[in-house]
């Protein structure tokens, strides 16, 4: 086993990764112009949706809202994406003409793409290029991305908006109006920050709540000028404009503790010529709530232990564990992918848990005594305490259980991920930030049990656990792609959307002549993100404020 610390060394040597002082979060804004329909007779209903390369393909990562029958539509949603300096990040933009009758995509809506790197934009703050058709021939449309960095601040407000007494603009029925909020740049350029839903025929609209980043909606400065439209929505994208109002986030940070904040809504033109004119209506601020966002470091450092499981495919594809060319195979000299893998994960993991005990389970053999197939035993074959002391403890109980199974089938995981799940589950009973599950699951093959899985992750979403899947071996893993919701969203059987996306698929081969340190921080990489995403979410807070926390500089 002399050669084995090898593994241990190169993979402690990125404990660093999840301290990258190169990551940083940056908010695309997207708009284009002169997009043309298919159809010529009506406008567009565009969507933008934007992918990331990865491993030679595209995945998608966003979508903007979809904007009706309009032909220059600036998006009112952002995508916000990590920056690695030291990576070119190649991202696709595409415009889909989205109907009203559904919501898929269908090769026939293509309007155009636009291929970049996230570095071109992030450098030129802002790119403007032709959307290209299929065969690459440029059109009269265009696209432009601005990128905005998230500077140290993420906090974000909940704001919700109502109004009364608006003026009425159309003939046979009530106004149909939505706000538009914009924040005014040092330049005096105007950004749109959000746009609410169209509330129809209201003149006394109540707005849904929405949340937008602190930073994206005055760029940090309480005193920056935010000037906000009313328009009363037409089906044939001329809105009719109702009034605007001025105001600041200082001002708006009035609506909190149940107070309400109240702006006359004006029209100029209507100002200048009427002599009696008061106004076009009130907008209201109903509430202003912050919220803070605390970063992973914040929940590590306040105690959070990361709870690490191994589970571990002993089904029969994976050859017999004496021969040579057996994935299960032990070599004298060259551990196999599995403990490869299970190393190079685990080592990081194991930095963040206090009591170094892993549980490690095996699915789809025999186990003894009775040699009834399994999808959920405890390696060391204790089913009362299935932990393992340190990775370590894990490799030697895996060599020790492998001449004692009979490797079988099916691939069946749902077992596992729900037997993690309830200890995930127990946990979400102390409303703190206490310990998140970290499945990591080994496997040669493609699941047979794809149904009872999805069921399994979307539920899991719910609870503070994240999902590790590493394929192990030369099998078509194309389908577990689908598990990993990146280019789409995961649904169970009954079509119930993940709540978040938890599960991270990679194919071990994809590293094979890598440093284990490169496997682990791939699939390591989305963890951070899922932890905060998880607490942030749940309005759980760190447990206890670290030092670490408290040095840094919270906004008034």
């Amino acid at each position: 086993m002399k050669k084995m610390s090898n593994i241990y060394e190169s993979a402690a040597n990125t404990l660093g990764i999840f301290n990258s002082p190169c990551l940083t979060k940056v908010e695309l804004r997207v708009a284009c112009k002169g997009i043309s329909d298919r159809d010529a007779l009506s406008k567009p209903d565009p969507c933008v949706i934007l992918k990331m390369q990865s491993h030679g393909q595209w995945f998608e990562v966003d979508r903007t809202e979809v904007i009706r029958t309009c032909i220059n539509p600036v998006f009112s949603k952002l995508f916000t994406v990590d920056f690695y300096f030291e990576e070119v990040q190649r991202l696709r933009f595409e415009v889909h003409d989205i109907s009203s009758n559904h919501n898929g995509l269908k090769e026939a809506d293509f309007l155009g793409g636009m291929e970049c790197t996230l570095g071109q934009i992030v450098s030129q703050r802002k790119l403007s290029k032709s959307l290209l058709k299929h065969g690459n021939t440029a059109g009269k449309s265009s696209i432009t991305v601005i990128a905005e960095e998230l500077s140290g601040n993420d906090d974000y407000v909940e704001l919700s908006f109502s109004a009364r007494k608006l003026d009425d603009k159309d003939f046979f029925s009530k106004s149909d109006p939505f706000l538009e909020i914009f924040r005014v740049n040092d330049d005096a350029t105007q950004q749109l920050v959000h746009r609410t839903e169209v509330v129809m025929n209201n003149l006394n609209p109540a707005w849904k709540t929405f949340k937008v980043s602190v930073n994206s909606l005055c760029s940090g400065d309480q005193d920056r000028r935010l000037k906000c439209i009313v328009w009363d929505w037409d089906s044939n994208g001329k809105h009719d404009f109702i009034g605007e109002f001025s105001s600041t986030f200082k001002e708006m940070r009035g609506a909190m503790e149940g107070r309400q904040v109240q702006w006359e809504c004006i029209n100029p033109k209507y100002k200048a010529k009427k002599k009696n004119y008061k106004n076009s209506g009130i907008v209201i601020l109903n509430q202003c709530k912050i919220h803070k966002m605390h970063s992973f470091l914040d929940y590590i450092m306040g105690g959070c232990q990361i709870q690490f499981t191994v589970a571990i495919d002993f089904t029969a594809s994976n050859g017999d564990p004496r021969n040579s060319c057996s994935l299960h195979y032990i070599h004298p000299y060259q551990p196999n992918e599995y403990l490869k893998a299970l190393v190079a994960v685990g080592e990081i993991c194991q930095d963040y848990d206090s009591d170094k005990m892993f549980p490690a389970f095996g699915f789809g053999a025999r186990i003894p005594p009775e040699y009834k197939v399994s999808h959920d035993f405890a390696i060391n074959f204790n089913e009362d305490n299935p932990e393992c002391a340190g990775i370590q403890g894990v490799v030697e109980a895996y060599q020790n259980c492998l001449p004692k199974l009979q490797l079988y089938g099916p691939t069946n995981i749902a077992p596992i991920i729900q037997k993690v799940a309830k200890s995930a589950s127990e946990e979400t009973n102390t409303k703190e930030a206490s310990q998140y599950f970290i499945l990591l699951i080994l496997t040669d093959g493609v699941i047979t049990d794809m149904a009872d899985t999805r069921e399994a992750i979307v539920h899991a979403s719910h609870l503070p656990m994240s999902v590790i899947i590493v394929g192990v071996g030369n099998a078509d893993f194309s389908d577990m792609q689908m598990l990993d919701g990146d280019d789409g969203i995961l649904r169970s059987p009954k079509g119930e959307p993940v709540l978040r996306d938890i599960v991270q698929f990679v194919p071990f081969r994809n590293f094979k002549h890598a440093s284990p340190a490169a496997l682990a921080k791939s699939v390591l990489a989305e963890v951070p993100n899922q932890v905060v995403d998880y607490y942030n979410g749940k309005g759980i807070k760190p447990k206890c404020m670290s030092e670490y926390e408290s040095s840094r500089t919270l906004a008034p």
